[in-house]
Formats: structure tokens, C-alpha cells, sequence
């Protein structure tokens, strides 16, 4: 067995640390090639120290020159990039064959697509380069020859549920519809009227998961759970009606696919990533993910409820950028970027993230979006409209006080 080389983008989120702990039980299976981080400098060299990569990418140059120096006093030969164009050239090295796109936000879409566009075996846990891209990115998919694996543990389920050849289409393969299962997040039960005061730290602390911050808050506003109905119509060509979301709040049955002669097929587990990244790294194989095995009498019931659009709008937000198409998908990504950074600072409330993400998708001029230049014009005329928005709530809420 020929060993594979992986490349690992954001290496030091959750994604990333968790890959590195599945590749380091299968030595003989595969080897780290590149590494990359943004601002945690200290995690990335800690990472090269222990799995030696031939290199580690930074976006920016202002960590290089220190991460270089503590590499050499380490003895770690690990060459450092550092630039616009670092983790594209990892991403697409002739001697990468797997790349872990784990980079959160839109940050991740130019590597990722990079990627797809060299062959490679795609690892994808960025489900912003979908929602911004998706006709682009799976273009560049297809074009050549790329395999793309969904990572986020819902079309990972969904992936495992469906046929093979799900590509010629979810009819012609009996199926009736992709059910998302969503946790429902820190919120879930708490009356609408006490969230108007949440902090950031509540919205961060999910019931089920461990999962960095803005994905946190993302899942406590449901607009996760929106990404994904846009990742999953990309991922699978399944039009918006084909795409339903129920609350499951133990987070055991991962996600579902419904079949025209009645039968549900679900893919269960631990909420533990671990699993849908063992999934992508050893397909078609199943490999040891160092995730427990479930036991469903100590699982005990096993919940599901409708989703509720009133408290969670985020969903139907989503739902109608998708029905828009073009650009709209990427200024919805974007408004809630800039939403959810200005709640983590203290700038906004929680209960005005959808409201300045409805302000800026209605009040945004929509595109085709047929070029990734198109698509990161929008990104940009989006984020500056968001931050205005958020501006006149500043200004009103201190004209009340």
C-alpha cells in the first residue's frame, strides 16, 4: 500500500487537529505534505515539529519570518510560504493527493478550488466555497477529474446513504428527499425573549459538539444548518424542495435520505468529526477513527421535531437565497461573516444577526455570478453593506440609551 500524501488546510481549527489525530493511527496509510495555518503560529510549529511536512503555508507574511526561525531552532527542515498565493500552491502541489479544505469562512474558497482544479481527492469541510461557488466549484470538479468527499457530518451521512451513482440524478436513483438533522444549538428551547441579551460565550457552548466560534454562533442561529441546504443542492443536484431540515437534538442520526418506495436510510454515530473525516480519508475503505462505538440503549431516545423558520430565520434566509441563485448565496455567506465577527466583539446582539443578513440580501444587487470574480465582487459589496448596516444599529441603539 503506496503512502498518501496529505494536505491539511487549517490544520490548527478543529478540522485540522482532528484529521492530524485520525492520519497519526494509520502511518502506514499516510504521510502530512503541507500544513497550514493563519494567525496560530504556535499550534502550526508545534504540528510540523511532530509530523515533519515538507511545508507550512501562511495566507499573510506577518508570522512567516518567526514561524521560519523557531522551525530552524527545532531542526524542522519544514519550508514556510507566506502569501496571497500559499496555501493554492500547496493545494495544488503535483505531490499532494488529498487536501483537507478546513479553512472556515470565504477565506477558504481560492485553495479549495484550487485543488479541485489540480485533481485532486477534495476533503471538503469548507462549505463556503459551495454556497459562494457552487456551479463554479463543481465545474472545476468535474472538469478534472476530481473526487469530492463531503466532511460536515450531515453530507457525509448523506453520502453514505445514497447510491453510487447518485450522480445521474436523485430520481432516477428512487430518491424522495434529503432530510438535514440539525442539534438545534445552545438556543433550541429558550424563550425568543431572553435571546435579545445571549453572550458570546452562551452561543458558543453547543449541547454536542466542540467546534470553533463562528461556526459555534453559526449554529446557534441556524445559519449553519442554512449553509448546508445550499451545500447539499450543490453536492448532490438536489433542487430546494428535495431538501428538508428537522431538529434531532442528540445529534446521533447524523442526517437521511427518504426513498420513493417508503424506506429511510440514515447514517448514525457518535458526534465526534473524527468519523466523517476517517469516512474521506480512507474511501472507499473504512479505517479506524479512535471514535467509540455507539451504544443506542445508553443513547436512550432519540428525538425529532420541525424546524421552527420564526425562531430560527437564519434557515429561511437561506432557503431564499438558494431560490435566488446567482451571487445570492455569497451575500448572504458574507452579510453573515461580518454579523457573526461584529456579535463575537460585542458590536452587535444576537437576535440583529439575521436582521442585517435579510437587510443586506434584500438590498443587494444579484448577479449570475458566472466568474470567481464575479463571485468575490459580491463578497466584498456585501461585507461593506453589512458593515454599514451594523453602523446604523450602533447609532440607533446609543441614540436610545
Amino acid at each position: 500500500m503506496s503512502l498518501r500524501s496529505v494536505t491539511i488546510l487549517g490544520s490548527t481549527g478543529s478540522i485540522g487537529v482532528n484529521t492530524l489525530d485520525v492520519i497519526s493511527r494509520h502511518p502506514d496509510r499516510f504521510r502530512v505534505f503541507a500544513l497550514s495555518a493563519c494567525s496560530r503560529i504556535e499550534e502550526l510549529a508545534l504540528q510540523c515539529e511532530k509530523f515533519r511536512p515538507r511545508f507550512a503555508a501562511l495566507p499573510g507574511v506577518v508570522h512567516a519570518d518567526a514561524l521560519r526561525e523557531r522551525l530552524e531552532k527545532a531542526g524542522c527542515k519544514t519550508q514556510v510560504l507566506a502569501g496571497d498565493t500559499a496555501l493554492s500552491e500547496v493545494a495544488a502541489h503535483v505531490d499532494t493527493d488529498v487536501v483537507m479544505a478546513s479553512i472556515v469562512g470565504a477565506a477558504g474558497l481560492p485553495s479549495s478550488l484550487a485543488a479541485a482544479r489540480a485533481g485532486k481527492t477534495v476533503l471538503l469541510a469548507n462549505k463556503e466555497a459551495l454556497v459562494m461557488a457552487g456551479r463554479i466549484f463543481m465545474n472545476a470538479v468535474h472538469d478534472n477529474g476530481a473526487t469530492l468527499l463531503p466532511i460536515d457530518s450531515e453530507h457525509n451521512a448523506i453520502f453514505q446513504s445514497l447510491p453510487r451513482q447518485f450522480g445521474d440524478g436523485l430520481s432516477n436513483v428512487g430518491v424522495r428527499k434529503i432530510i438535514l438533522t440539525a442539534s438545534g444549538g445552545p438556543f433550541r428551547t429558550r424563550p425568543i425573549s431572553e435571546l435579545h441579551g445571549v453572550t458570546p460565550d452562551q452561543a458558543c457552548a453547543h449541547p454536542n459538539w466542540v467546534m470553533g466560534r463562528k461556526i459555534s454562533v453559526d449554529s446557534a442561529t441556524m445559519m449553519n444548518k442554512g449553509l448546508e441546504v445550499i451545500e447539499a443542492h450543490w453536492l448532490f443536484n438536489a433542487p430546494a424542495e428535495m431538501i428538508e431540515v428537522v431538529l434531532h437534538p442528540q445529534s446521533i442520526v447524523h442526517s437521511m435520505v427518504e426513498y420513493l418506495d417508503g424506506s429511510v436510510i440514515a447514517q448514525l454515530g457518535n458526534p465526534d468529526m473524527r468519523t466523517p473525516i476517517a469516512y474521506g480519508l480512507g474511501f472507499p475503505d473504512r479505517i479506524e477513527a479512535g471514535v467509540g462505538a455507539l451504544d443506542l440503549a445508553k443513547a436512550g431516545k432519540l428525538e425529532f421535531m420541525s424546524m421552527d423558520t420564526g425562531r430560527f430565520p437564519c434557515v429561511r434566509l437561506a432557503y431564499d437565497a438558494l431560490a435566488l441563485g446567482g451571487t445570492a448565496p455569497a451575500v448572504l455567506n458574507a452579510a453573515n461573516e461580518v454579523a457573526v465577527d461584529a456579535f463575537l466583539n460585542g458590536v452587535l446582539s444576537f437576535m440583529e444577526i439575521p436582521r442585517v443578513i435579510e437587510d443586506v440580501l434584500r438590498n443587494t444587487t444579484i448577479s449570475p455570478g458566472e466568474t470567481l470574480s464575479d463571485i468575490l465582487a459580491a463578497d466584498s459589496i456585501a461585507r461593506a453593506a453589512a458593515r454599514e448596516r451594523i453602523k446604523r444599529f450602533a447609532l440607533q441603539q446609543t441614540t436610545v440609551n
